[in-house]
């Protein structure tokens, strides 16, 4: 065995190939002037190289600080490079291990691969085999610790309920949420759709004293009117034609829980004065019923109205507006938080792939810069479908721009994104047009590039979409 070298300091500036953290090279054999060649290798590459003539001195490297890669002679006297192979995984599992070996003992090196090597080069060597092995084991390495990362911080940023995000905007209604879930106090959670008003009432409820009971949910605007009081509250037998049975109503269903109504604001008012009785009684009356019922319920109601502006115009309660708004949590729309664009698209693209059986290494930086520039009219929703549309349709191994079709290209965030002709910018309105049809000549512009999308048209116009409602109905 020859003697152990000196091992030099590292001087030379690190190349692009190295580990991210700048984790040194390691390379081991018992052969001085092999050990010295490689090392000459890689330091003429930039790399930071330390050496070890023995399996020993090697553990010791390792123990002191772990290095990125692992390169080592497989036939050596005392712990031979299998040996070494398994202590280095047992110190340090994220270390990459690459074997040389002469052309005697490939067979021994394919059986290390089944331990864990990541790869063999054959004697003599050759410096681009050397080379690219341990680069691929970088790369290899590199991408394994960006999926830790992003794992790590999903869990850090994931609340219950399954709200991601980390802008400042978000925190701070994640903190809101907390709060409120800890109280017994009815929650009103307002946002655009899309935002996640679902989730937030989930983990109101997960976080909150209630966390046993059911959490129960019900759209009021998916329930016609004449079902949905029979929903909330049930019935007895005989209590109408088709009354076979008594049925619990949500209300009974949700009793030591939570009761989620959303879309509250699209309630008629028969049943929002019935739901008035139940937030101040903390009691139901079955359809058909001869008394009242008791139910403990923590409600928790959501709306996409501007529901104060409802109550101006006589369509909502203002008694009821009170008793739900006692806590308001107002969702931003995601184009306030792009910086948790990149987040939710990880995670989307993640549960995607397993979903669908697909291994994709993530997104080109173009594809991220380009889903951070879209206005997102949908929020999270419309991220959320685009990112799976591109994961089932996805042909290469990261998604790119052209995974993103539906989306443009150009401009960014309130440029005018999402319409359905980018090219026509401009309005030519001759001077002296009244105010009124200039109001209304926008409007059906914006609706014409927006492809009649009411919705996206408000949002563009920053109006309430009844009020494209209320000009167009003028028209008519």
């Amino acid at each position: 065995m020859s003697p152990s070298p000196s091992v030099p300091p590292a001087t030379a500036p690190l190349s692009d190939a190295e580990s991210r953290d700048g984790s040194p090279v390691l390379v081991v054999d018992d052969d001085r002037s092999n050990l010295e060649s490689v090392e000459r290798i890689f330091a003429k590459e930039g790399f930071r190289v330390r050496t070890a003539s023995d399996g020993a001195q090697a553990l010791e490297a390792v123990r002191r600080e772990p290095p990125a890669v692992v390169v080592t002679d497989l036939a050596m006297p005392g712990m031979d490079g299998v040996s070494l192979l398994r202590a280095v995984k047992a110190l340090s599992p994220e270390t990459e291990v690459v074997l040389m070996t002469a052309y005697g003992t490939v067979e021994g090196a394919v059986e290390a691969m089944k331990e864990g090597a990541y790869d063999f080069i054959t004697k003599p060597l050759k410096r681009h085999s050397v080379l690219r092995s341990v680069r691929k084991a970088l790369e290899k390495q590199a991408l394994v610790r960006e999926n830790q990362l992003l794992r790590a911080r999903l869990a850090d940023l994931s609340a219950p309920g399954g709200m991601i995000g980390r802008s400042p905007v978000f925190q701070a209604t994640l903190d809101l949420v907390r709060q409120a879930a800890a109280s017994h106090a009815t929650v009103l959670v307002s946002g655009e759709s899309g935002t996640g008003k679902e989730l937030v009432a989930r983990a109101l409820h997960e976080l909150s004293p209630r966390a046993g009971g059911p959490l129960v949910a019900v759209n009021c605007a998916a329930i016609p009117e004449t079902i949905l009081e029979a929903e909330l509250f049930g019935f007895e037998r005989g209590a109408f034609t088709g009354a076979v049975a008594r049925k619990e109503g949500r209300f009974e269903r949700a009793h030591r829980g939570t009761l989620f109504l959303d879309e509250v604001g699209e309630m008629s008012p028969s049943v929002q004065v019935k739901l008035l009785r139940v937030v101040q009684e903390g009691e139901i009356e079955r359809l058909g019923g001869n008394g009242p019922v008791r139910v403990d319920v923590r409600l928790v109601a959501a709306t996409n109205r501007d529901l104060e502006k409802e109550v101006r115009a006589g369509r909502f309660r203002e008694d009821l507006f009170y008793r739900l708004n006692v806590v308001r949590v107002a969702l931003p729309p995601l184009r306030e938080r792009p910086e948790d664009i990149p987040l939710l698209a990880h995670h989307f693209l993640r549960r995607f792939c397993e979903k669908n059986g697909k291994q994709l290494a993530g997104f080109n930086p173009e594809a991220l810069e380009m889903l951070e520039g879209h206005a997102w009219p949908g929020n999270v929703r419309e991220l959320e479908n685009s990112v799976e549309r591109a994961v089932v349709l996805a042909r290469g191994e990261r998604l790119g721009p052209e995974d993103f079709a539906g989306l443009p290209r150009g401009g960014g965030r309130g440029s005018g994104e999402g319409v359905a002709d980018p090219s026509a910018r401009s309005l030519s309105i001759p001077l002296g047009t009244s105010l009124d049809e200039i109001e209304r000549q926008v409007i059906r512009e914006t609706l014409r590039r927006t492809g009649g999308d009411k919705t996206l048209a408000a949002q563009l116009l920053g109006i309430a979409t009844r009020t494209i409602y209320r000009k167009i109905d003028r028209e008519e």
